[in-house]
């Protein structure tokens, strides 16, 4: 095992998808919580690059900081115990990938953050289909 188990329009659409991703993670698996945070990192880094694109940096900031968040949290759910050398693998995938992220941040660069992007949709792809 790699991982460890352990009412304005805009508020209305928060509070949609915080129950939308609540019942996602009700009854998953430790597999399939993983699955979900890859869904939803891929999801704030596309909206970030998106964001940096189009100069809405309030925006690109908060999926920044989210994707961010995600990374961190999928580092530290790995069992280097168990995992050996791929978790060590996935830890330094993460760290890069928070590199790019912040470089991108930085410097203002969409391009760093499809780098990233297209890291993580590689694991998250082979995730997928270990499932």
């Amino acid at each position: 095992m790699l991982y460890n188990q352990g009412y304005a329009g805009g508020t209305a659409m928060r509070r949609y998808a915080a129950v939308h991703s609540g019942s996602r993670t009700e009854g998953a698996t430790p597999h399939g919580l993983v699955r979900i945070l890859f869904d939803e990192l891929l999801l704030a880094l596309d909206t970030a690059a998106l964001a940096e694109r189009q100069g809405d940096r309030l925006k690109a900031s908060d999926k920044q900081a989210r994707a961010l968040s995600i990374l961190f949290a999928l580092e530290s759910s790995l069992d280097f115990d168990k995992g050996g050398d791929i978790a060590m693998g996935l830890a330094q995938i993460y760290r890069e990938g928070r590199r790019l992220l912040l470089e991108g941040a930085r410097e203002r660069k969409p391009e760093d953050i499809d780098q990233a992007r297209a890291m993580i949709a590689e694991i998250a792809d082979a995730w997928n289909q270990i499932g």
